[in-house]
């Protein structure tokens, strides 16, 4: 599953891409201008493009959003000493945690993803985390799998109690450890978008990782997002307009390596302990960033079937599945809305 520290590669594919539908609108007579500032923060890009006659406020903002995902990764990372999920992870099994209104609302938030999707998406997934690495880690090692069965009764949602009254979390076996990949890049961009409407702003664009949020119009035109093709050079295969909108891509090509003809890549399902196969790459269009995150990860690894059955049950929510045979799948809403320019390239 994603992890807040994403990979290089995933974040140069959703910044090409970014720029592209940045640009689309910036020939429009209008005495606006385009203040688009980048940055790196929980581990990929963050790129921030706002259409406003105010610069210096524009700016300001971009930074203010800066500093609120670097807020949030001190609270939500595995990798930052003293954070949240560190604190929690360190006490399983032993005391409840008092932790931060805003890891309370991801926590929350997780659990139901987990029960939408079958417990397909699974924040206790960082018991496997030390085995199957990743992160800035990754060492493209294949864990044997008695090293795995080992570790799957660490794996389980429920293990995570949250007492919202108290403030409080509690882990409630020893070794299980949770990792907030799939869900804490789409919840700090939507504070991100609060934090621009708050301040006036109605035509921006947020990108963090492969999740991206386009508010209002590119200037008086659609925002335009491609699809990158997760085989070959990353190019997009198809292209969606959205408003008010996050469009968020989780691809087995973001992170991992392919040995001996096989993929192996960052989505563990939560049953095998092993990269799900059933996709090559997931992009859900929802109206929330957070809620787009956890279903590119929960489907993904539910597979294209039970997968898009769950995207036509939801409201406000579409999607695009590349299965592992390289069918692409498109929900039904978003038919004749989508622009496919041709077929994925077809790859191990």
């Amino acid at each position: 599953m994603a992890g807040l520290e994403g990979s290089p590669a995933g974040a140069r594919v959703a910044s090409a891409l970014l720029l592209v539908a940045a640009v689309t609108g910036s020939c429009a007579a209008d005495a606006r201008q385009l203040v688009d500032r980048s940055f790196v923060s929980m581990g990929s890009s963050l790129q921030v493009a706002i259409w406003t006659s105010d610069e210096a406020n524009a700016a300001a903002a971009a930074e203010q959003v800066f500093s609120e995902f670097e807020r949030l990764e001190s609270l939500l990372s595995i990798w930052k000493d003293g954070s949240d999920v560190v604190r929690l992870n360190a006490a399983a099994g032993r005391v409840p945690v008092a932790i931060s209104r805003e890891t309370i609302d991801v926590l929350a938030a997780a659990r139901m993803a987990s029960e939408m999707t079958d417990g397909k998406f699974d924040i206790t997934f960082g018991a496997l985390s030390d085995i199957w690495k990743f992160d800035h880690d990754q060492d493209n090692t294949i864990p044997d799998r008695a090293s795995i069965e080992k570790r799957l009764p660490l794996v389980d949602y429920r293990a995570v109690q949250v007492n919202a009254a108290k403030a409080t979390a509690f882990i409630v076996r020893p070794g299980v450890r949770i990792h907030l990949g799939g869900i804490g890049k789409g919840y700090a961009v939507d504070r991100a978008v609060r934090i621009l409407t708050d301040r006036g702003f109605a035509d921006f664009l947020i990108q963090a990782g492969g999740d991206t949020y386009a508010a209002g119009t590119n200037n008086g035109s659609p925002w335009t997002l491609g699809i990158a093709d997760p085989r070959g050079t990353h190019e997009a295969f198809a292209a969606v307009q959205v408003r008010d909108a996050t469009v968020s891509t989780s691809g087995d090509y973001e992170r991992g390596f392919v040995e001996d003809g096989v993929r192996y890549h960052h989505l563990i399902d939560p049953d095998r302990g092993e990269p799900a196969r059933g996709c090559r790459s997931v992009t859900i269009v929802a109206d929330r960033a957070m809620t787009a995150d956890v279903l590119s990860t929960g489907v993904f690894i539910m597979g294209p079937s039970a997968g898009m059955d769950l995207i036509e049950r939801l409201p406000n929510v579409e999607g695009v599945i590349v299965t592992a045979s390289n069918e692409v799948l498109v929900s039904s809403g978003l038919k004749g809305r989508i622009d496919i320019k041709g077929r994925p390239a077809d790859a191990p």
